[in-house]
């Protein structure tokens, strides 16, 4: 299985936002940090407020920051809201489709791998908060 850019950069985003605790970030700020699109950005943070994993405030002073606490930020949560869909083959239009199991067992290998992301929070990831604001330039 293989997640989009998409499910990457809103994981980047979370992370840093959770590094960064109660202080907004701009989009600006975290796509200057990762070197990725500011366009793009714009898209996954869009997407994450709307899904209530951010809270975005517009204009002078705005920017972001989490929309919730990180130990109510489930991985397994995220990653559905940001991939559009699991279907890892397309069997429509295979000779076999009628009478083969692969479909089955795709199912259940995948939903054995978001079983495991339903596992953990966006806390799980910033055990080493520190560390990250480190890389991030973070103060303290």
């Amino acid at each position: 299985m293989r997640l989009t850019r998409f499910t990457d950069y809103a994981v980047r985003v979370l992370l840093h936002l959770g590094a960064k605790g109660e202080a907004q970030s701009s989009i600006a700020e975290i796509a200057e940090l990762y070197g990725i699109s500011r366009n793009h950005l714009m898209k996954v943070v869009q997407d994450l407020g709307h899904a209530g994993f951010v809270r975005t405030v517009r204009g002078r002073g705005g920017g972001i920051r989490l929309g919730r606490p990180a130990e109510e930020i489930n991985l397994g949560a995220l990653v559905r809201q940001t991939e559009d869909g699991f279907q890892l083959v397309d069997c429509s239009d295979c000779l076999v489709a009628g009478a083969c199991t692969l479909p089955r067992v795709l199912n259940e290998a995948t939903a054995a791998f978001l079983g495991v992301l339903d596992k953990y929070t966006l806390a799980d990831l910033l055990g080493r908060r520190q560390d990250l604001r480190q890389i991030f330039g973070l103060a303290g």
